[in-house]
């Protein structure tokens, strides 16, 4: 066995800082440190600094410029998309809601019935609200908490939340959100590749189907319900045409393209308004006050500009890599099963279960060799409890509990996943015999 390496395979929790991004952002932490609000010279290179990267994000997004809004963060994007649209847009409902006395003597799939045109066998569980609602949400239950905690955050106001429950590889279909729509529904938020397993939904059909929906009731296209999606983890691979995908909101995070931490932006199609997040001096276009971090705002341009470049590239060796860690891993361990969409899941993503272990008890273990991963999402990494996205997918606590996520990236290589498959099945020997 060779001497401990590093070998970081945690890419969907953060990326290194890709120095050509680090290059681009110097001169804006040093020389170029104007306020963009100012008139004079030092403001105005700022404001050009913060205008072009807004323009190169458009550009990859076949979007204008003025639907691009810069933020702290992805979790910030999403609670401006969440909160931003419900609150603008709530309004008393005499629809009822889906709980207490409405659901008596319903199990969570009869209920679907209550949303016009729902059918019956599709299977959600709608929470929030107390007989009259301001507005009806629907999401999936293996979201970010970044998008979750917001919608529960919400109930709390006398929203309803639809929590669409996902097929055992994590999809949804388009059959099954069209199932769920009500007259009051506002937002709905589906994630466009799932941060813990992988797994990419059918962004497109979905979208079509809520056009479908709005124009058999005589919505217009600036009329709820508005389709968000978070990006986050997709836009290193995926498409991220905003015309192609038919979203109307957009979430993306810097740190997760190989740019620096504490900058996100959303897309926001024209049209649709807004509740702002923060409130001051009118940033963001009012949507997001405060003087605007222009050295991160410059990162993320360039970071996005990097990935796209770079995209088709790694799709096709990371594909390669994260397959052969797969089948080497249900290969050599007794017991591992594989969490998500066998084919259509991010090229980098691989989380598995296997029976026997504690997922965090693998994670000293894997570090004591020099291996970072995961066990979920590491926003929640601290919380006692196992994976929701696991467990949503029809599986069990221990299942959920006994998971691992290996994520790989641009500096990810043959030897790396090797050396991965070298050590595990020793470790699982030794955890299952403690």
């Amino acid at each position: 066995m060779r001497t401990k390496p590093t070998v970081y395979l945690d890419h969907a929790a953060a990326t290194p800082l890709d120095p050509r991004v680090a290059e681009a952002m110097v001169p804006y932490l040093r020389a170029e440190y104007g306020n963009p609000s100012a008139l004079y010279a030092l403001g105005r290179a700022a404001r050009e600094a913060v205008d072009n990267a807004r323009e190169t994000v458009a550009r990859i997004l076949n979007c204008r410029a003025a639907e691009i809004v810069f933020t702290g963060s992805g979790t910030e994007s999403d609670n401006l998309a969440v909160f931003g649209v419900a609150k603008n847009y709530a309004h008393n409902s005499p629809h009822p809601s889906l709980t207490s006395d409405a659901l008596k003597g319903r199990s969570p799939t009869e209920a679907s019935d209550l949303g016009e045109g729902a059918d019956t066998n599709t299977p959600l569980r709608v929470r929030g609200g107390r007989g009259v609602t301001k507005g009806h949400l629907i999401t999936t239950a293996i979201e970010h908490h970044a998008v979750l905690n917001p919608c529960r955050a919400l109930e709390k106001e006398d929203y309803a939340v639809t929590y669409l429950k996902v097929e055992h590889d994590g999809l949804i279909t388009p059959e099954q959100l069209r199932a769920a729509i009500r007259p009051d529904t506002v937002l709905i938020s589906i994630m466009y590749a799932n941060n813990e397993i992988g797994t990419i939904e059918p962004i497109a059909a979905l979208t079509r189907a809520v056009r479908a929906w709005k124009k058999e009731h005589g919505r217009k296209e600036n009329d709820p319900p508005f389709f968000h999606t978070d990006a986050c983890q997709a836009a290193g691979y995926l498409d991220m045409d905003v015309g192609r995908l038919g979203v109307d909101l957009l979430t993306l995070n810097a740190s997760k393209i190989y740019g620096p931490k504490g900058v996100g932006a959303l897309y926001v199609r024209r049209g649709i308004k807004l509740q702002p997040c923060i409130y001051g001096g009118g940033q963001e276009f009012g949507l997001r006050s405060g003087t605007e971090n222009v050295a991160a705002i410059v990162g993320m341009g360039k970071a996005l500009e990097l990935v796209v470049r770079l995209r088709d590239q790694e799709i096709k060796r990371l594909s390669g890599l994260r397959d052969r860690l797969i089948a080497g891993i249900l290969a050599r361990v007794e017991g591992a099963e594989l969490n998500g969409h066998p084919t259509q899941r991010l090229p980098n993503n691989v989380n598995i279960s296997i029976s026997g272990i504690e997922g965090e008890a693998m994670l000293f273990y894997l570090d004591e060799h020099g291996i970072s991963a995961a066990t979920g999402s590491a926003c929640e990494s601290a919380g006692p409890d196992p994976s929701h996205v696991v467990q949503a997918l029809g599986k069990s606590r221990d299942a959920a509990r006994s998971s691992i996520r290996f994520t790989l990236g641009r500096g990810t290589m043959k030897d790396d996943v090797e050396y991965v498959l070298e050590v595990l099945p020793g470790i699982v020997q030794k955890l299952r015999h403690k």
